[in-house]
C-alpha cells in the first residue's frame, strides 16, 4: 500500500515495489511475516485488519488453504492492488468493522496501530469481532531504529518520507492498552533482536479475555 495514503503521488512508497526489490529488506520482511504466521495458532477464520497491499494476506491464503482468510483496508488503492492479486478483501474502517460479533478466531493488526488517532476504539472493535479466547497479533515498528537502518543501507527516500505515524508504541504501553480492552498478552517478541530499543519491530500476541 502507499505507506502513507495522505502523501502526494510523487512521494508514495509502495509496499510491493519495495518488497520486489529483493535483497536484505525482503529477507527481513519474509522473516517478520514468518514470525507472525508461526504465532497464529489454531482456529478457523482469520482477519488481516489493515492489510495494505496484501503481501502478508497472500502468504496467509497460501499457508492456510483450508481456513477462511479475509483482508480489510480502508484505502481504495490497497483494495485495487489486492484485487489485482486475487485476494479476498473488503473495504472498511477500523473504528466500525463490517463484521458481526465473534466472527473470527484470529485477527492480525500489523503495522497499523501507530497510524491511528483512536487506537482504543480499534482495539475494542477487534475484541468485538473475535470469539472468546480468540487470538490477536499486533506488530508495530521502532521508528528510530528503522530510520537509522535505512540510512545505513542508503535507502534515503524510505528513511525520510512521512510515515504518517502518530505514536511510537512500546511493549509496555501495548500491554496496558490490550488489558484495558479485554485482552491478555500470552507472548511477545522483539525482532530481529530481543531488546526493543535496538530492534525494528515488536510482536505482541494476546487472547481475548472478555
Amino acid at each position: 500500500m502507499p505507506v502513507d495514503a495522505g502523501v502526494s503521488s510523487d512521494g508514495i512508497v509502495f509496499q510491493r515495489e519495495q518488497y520486489n526489490k529483493g535483497g536484505l529488506s525482503r529477507k527481513y520482511w519474509d522473516y517478520r511475516d514468518e514470525s507472525i504466521i508461526s504465532a497464529i495458532g489454531g482456529g478457523g477464520r482469520i482477519l488481516d485488519a489493515g492489510c495494505g497491499e496484501g503481501i502478508l494476506l497472500e502468504k496467509l491464503v497460501k499457508r492456510f488453504p483450508d481456513r477462511e482468510v479475509m483482508g480489510l483496508d480502508i484505502d481504495p488503492i490497497n483494495i485495487k492492488i489486492c484485487g489485482e492479486h486475487g485476494l479476498p478483501v473488503r473495504q472498511g474502517g477500523l473504528y466500525g468493522l463490517p463484521f458481526g460479533d465473534e466472527s473470527f478466531d484470529v485477527c492480525l493488526f500489523i503495522e497499523v496501530i501507530e497510524h491511528l488517532d483512536r487506537p482504543h476504539e480499534a482495539l475494542a472493535e477487534l475484541n468485538r469481532v473475535l470469539r472468546k479466547g480468540g487470538r490477536l497479533l499486533i506488530l508495530f515498528p521502532n521508528d528510530l531504529t528503522f530510520k537509522i537502518a535505512r540510512v545505513m543501507m542508503l535507502m534515503f527516500k524510505e528513511a525520510f518520507y512521512d510515515t504518517g505515524h502518530l505514536r511510537q508504541w512500546t511493549p509496555g504501553a501495548m500491554k496496558r492498552a490490550l488489558a484495558e480492552n479485554g485482552f491478555r498478552v500470552v507472548t511477545k517478541k522483539s525482532m530481529p533482536l530481543p531488546f526493543f530499543p535496538i530492534s525494528l519491530h515488536h510482536l505482541t500476541v494476546a487472547e481475548k479475555d472478555f
